[in-house]
């Protein structure tokens, strides 16, 4: 972690979203709340005239910031501005239009080139709106893909992240009857491994248990509703165990999550993104945080979207915008003392444990 605060704090860097949408409304009344400033330092990737327009229709928010041209004079005292544009930008609040997508990603561009180069330490995204973004510049389907790309890592997690819960997904943002051609051996034990790296580094968990789900109705009932789990899912698994790690499954989603099984895990790997996100969000109960899970730098995000409906009307709810912060700071901190932890790790035979004994039997 590259600390550019004079105080030592981590740098926590805050793309706008859709300039349409809640986002900068966010990260107004989040930040305004200065006892923030005793954990980290504060970087936002937006205009002054964006923010200004915003902090005009926040009710009885005392909000300043100091505008930043030069990483090394971050000041550990306020929130900085980073003016990524100065033209003028039409704001409309919950109106979808190709500028506010626009400006957008050029938000999030510097942010991202920011974070790659170490003068943030963390990155919290606001939401964006997949259709408005879409342009030459940007050809993917959310947040995820993009940072696989910019970083070049060969595989990433989208890990939603709760007090209680943990739920990554084998597919993302893709259409339904596309999923099943994209739940393959090969993409299972991908996420596994990027799923069981991070449990360790980013959430200090020493020896996680990981529950996989089934595709199909019941798990496929032994083949009897679709292959998958025969043929793809439970291979998968196999191949997980061989390398020693402690998963279990494939579990029929519905009776999982309703019988509170998802308890007994560290993480659940769901194999599509309703699968996983709809339990999700009904238990975090408005405090998730999506976090990319793979990436050689900690990003997070709320766990909801641009919410035209209310932008601009002083109704946004910080709370999982305020997680996603925590969130980012706790992952920094826990792959700090990952890092130290593993200086010089010693090997010592026959130290491994078999995950051959962890299997459905735990949820019993």
């Amino acid at each position: 972690m590259n600390n550019t605060s004079s105080e030592n704090k981590p740098v926590i860097g805050f793309s706008s979203g859709d300039l349409n949408g809640i986002g900068t409304e966010l990260i107004i009344r989040t930040l305004s709340d200065n006892r923030l400033l005793d954990f980290f330092t504060p970087v936002i990737f937006s205009s002054n005239k964006v923010l200004n327009f915003y902090r005009k229709g926040l009710a009885e928010v005392n909000f300043n910031f100091t505008t930043l041209k030069d990483f090394s004079k971050v000041n550990s005292k306020q929130v900085n501005l980073y003016n990524c544009w100065e033209e003028e930008v039409a704001i409309t609040p919950g109106t979808l239009t190709p500028q506010a997508g626009q400006y957008a990603v050029k938000s999030l561009q510097f942010a991202t080139q920011a974070l790659k180069e170490g003068k943030i330490d963390g990155l919290v995204t606001a939401p964006i709106h997949k259709n408005n973004v879409q342009g030459p510049e940007f050809k993917y389907t959310g947040h995820t893909p993009y940072f696989k790309e910019f970083f070049g890592v060969p595989e990433v997690l989208m890990l939603l992240v709760s007090e209680s819960l943990r739920v990554g997904l084998v597919t993302e943002h893709v259409p339904l009857k596309e999923v099943a051609g994209l739940i393959t051996r090969e993409a299972i034990q991908a996420k596994l491994s990027v799923l069981n790296a991070s449990l360790q580094k980013d959430f200090n968990i020493n020896r996680p248990k990981i529950a996989v789900l089934g595709l199909n109705p019941h798990a496929g009932d032994e083949g009897l509703i679709g292959k998958e789990e025969e043929e793809i899912i439970k291979p998968a698994i196999k191949d997980a165990k061989q390398h020693n790690m402690l998963v279990s499954g494939p579990f029929s989603a519905d009776a999982f999550f309703a019988r509170g099984y998802h308890q007994k895990f560290d993480a659940v790997l769901a194999m599509y993104h309703d699968q996983g996100l709809i339990p999700f969000k009904s238990l975090a109960m408005g405090d998730g945080v999506n976090f990319t899970a793979g990436l050689p730098n900690v990003r997070t995000s709320p766990d909801h979207g641009t919410a035209f409906d209310i932008a601009g009307k002083d109704k946004a709810n910080p709370s999982s915008f305020r997680s996603a912060i925590f969130s980012c700071l706790d992952i920094l901190r826990n792959q700090k003392m990952f890092a130290e932890n593993h200086k010089n790790p010693i090997h010592r035979m026959g130290s491994s444990v078999s995950a051959t004994g962890v299997d459905e039997a735990i949820v019993e």
